[in-house]
């Protein structure tokens, strides 16, 4: 699997491929790939011909004080798993080939509303990165098909709205989450995890289990259920949010919402886990079964 650094050398291969007829993935990543970045590769091979993987950490959509310099940068071992599961190149920039004129000074785009609720309440400025490197990415590779993981739900939603409003000639496909055999979404900040706080963690998925199946059964009191939740999580997390939302639109639920998605962050020790389960009307969609409590 080739790999490449420059905007010039990726182009040059894609399009290559592109007047061979092909069809063009691209799977954006920070890279520390772990099995829910895997899956997206593999989905990726059902949707085009091609699957572009990228590994960039993004310094825009670090907040002060948050981990940038610390995000686990694993490149080598990252190449390894990229060749098992047949990815056709590896894009791998440097910031200066990202942003060539300065990070500070860089166009940046916003997508309001989404951008200031939920997790970016909590990360103001977040998003803006995240659109920000999103439309330079698919302007870089122009791919057909572009895949993100549904664990980050809300970057999945401001992604899928950027595109529409732009009317880039893209389609983006989610993911569902990979998760443990004890239900803690895979995430590459896991590995911030002391062994106890590990034990601990899968709490979080428990919890949004229970306020999940709440919905099925009927009940519609939102402020309470999320109340309920942030009261569960609070025995051993420190919970930054959990909140009902319209699924398709995170406007807040209400009674007559059918599709429902219940989104958590909560920290533990030095990591932020977030995690979400989408709901319908009486009838759960995805995840294992909820461990139960030894």
């Amino acid at each position: 699997m080739p790999a490449v650094h420059g905007v010039t050398g990726l182009r040059d291969q894609v399009q290559r491929w592109r007047l061979a007829g092909e069809r063009i993935a691209l799977v954006p990543t920070m890279g520390n790939l772990h099995a829910g970045h895997l899956k997206l590769v593999e989905e990726a091979h059902r949707h085009a011909t091609r699957a572009v993987v990228s590994i960039f950490v993004n310094p825009l959509q670090f907040g002060p004080g948050e981990d940038y310099q610390s995000y686990p940068r694993t490149l080598e071992a990252d190449q390894a798993k990229l060749q098992a599961v047949r990815a056709d190149l590896l894009f791998a920039p440097a910031v200066e080939e990202m942003y060539p004129g300065g990070r500070d000074q860089v166009t940046r785009v916003e997508v309001p509303g989404l951008s200031a609720i939920l997790d970016g309440e909590f990360r103001p400025g977040h998003f803006s990165g995240v659109a920000t490197v999103v439309l330079k990415l698919l302007n870089i590779v122009q791919p057909d098909v572009a895949l993100f993981g549904e664990k980050d739900y809300q970057q999945l939603l401001i992604v899928r709205r950027l595109v529409t409003d732009l009317s880039l000639p893209v389609e983006i496909v989610g993911v569902p989450i990979m998760r443990e055999a004890d239900g803690l979404a895979m995430s590459s900040r896991n590995q911030y995890l002391t062994p106890a706080e590990r034990q601990q963690a899968p709490l979080l998925y428990r919890t949004l289990g229970e306020t999940a199946a709440a919905l099925r059964n009927g009940r519609r009191d939102f402020s309470r259920l999320e109340a309920e939740a942030m009261q569960k999580l609070s025995a051993q997390l420190r919970p930054d949010y959990v909140s009902i939302r319209a699924a398709h639109t995170l406007a807040a639920a209400d009674t007559n919402t059918r599709d429902f998605v219940v989104l958590a962050a909560v920290w533990l020790g030095k990591a932020r886990l977030i995690d979400n389960i989408q709901v319908t009307a009486n009838e759960s969609r995805r995840g294992p079964p909820l461990p139960q409590n030894s």
